[in-house]
């Protein structure tokens, strides 16, 4: 079974880990908790620092075995998540071998990132839940998995361009959406937020932020779409999500 550790654990015990999760795990702190605070996702950092966050690994991507490890540790996490703090998240390492690394592309990543959620959320036991749209295409649409809704985040070795989104290996964060009550374009606290992310993000990559990039609950925003930014301004014209198999509630 995968197991989920903390920030504290894991600055304890890194020597019992294997050496890539060790290097992944070493490479994400020093990214996210740089000296010169200059990580955009200031409520990433934040529950870095607090130890809010919750780590897992698991194998290569590219295998079965990787899907049912994401979906085993999105199971342990979904009960706990709102114990762990306000600035919550967890956060998968991928076991990326050298043929990967050497191989593929910004879009081979992004093929694998959008099956990968396709073969967990075939995995879950819980039904979609009925607060959530079905539609990706709606601006309130979410990943869910036991019925607990996710922004999810994905990082790659391949992206050369957008800083914001490169990672030696490959990485997924899951954010519940409860954490973004009060950080949405609703509330003068996320308004104030949403700026200061929008020029940490554009200082961090050297270049403007990808059009795809919105704020939950604007009529025009479709939050696929900020799950995986290209290193360039391009985008799928069409969710991936949608060729996956998703249980609908009771009576539907």
């Amino acid at each position: 079974m995968a197991q989920l550790h903390a920030k504290s654990w894991l600055d304890h015990h890194s020597i019992s880990l294997e050496k890539w999760e060790r290097e992944a795990y070493l490479s994400f702190a020093s990214m996210i908790a740089d000296d010169g605070n200059s990580y955009p996702c200031v409520p990433g950092r934040q529950g870095f620092l607090t130890d809010n966050l919750r780590f897992g690994f698991a194998p290569d991507p590219r295998t079965e075995a990787a899907a049912r490890e994401a979906a085993d540790l999105l199971a342990q996490y979904g009960p706990l998540s709102r114990d762990t703090g306000k600035y919550a998240s967890l956060v998968i390492f991928f076991h990326t071998p050298e043929d990967l690394l050497q191989s593929a592309s910004v879009e081979d990543y992004e093929e694998l990132f959008w099956s990968l959620l396709r073969d967990a959320s075939k995995l879950d036991a819980a039904s979609w839940p009925e607060s959530i749209p079905r539609d990706p295409g709606h601006h309130e649409w979410e990943f869910c998995y036991g019925g607990e809704p996710y922004f999810a985040f994905c990082a790659t070795p391949a992206h050369a361009v957008r800083r914001s989104r490169s990672f030696p290996g490959f990485l997924v964060a899951f954010q519940p959406r409860w954490v973004f009550q009060e950080i949405n374009d609703s509330t003068p606290f996320g308004r104030n937020m949403k700026k200061i992310i929008r020029r940490k993000l554009a200082d961090y990559d050297g270049i403007p932020a990808h059009p795809s990039l919105k704020w939950y609950g604007q009529q025009d925003n479709q939050e696929w779409r900020q799950y995986y930014l290209r290193d360039d301004d391009s985008a799928l014209s069409k969710c991936p999500f949608l060729n996956g198999k998703i249980k609908l509630p009771a009576g539907d």
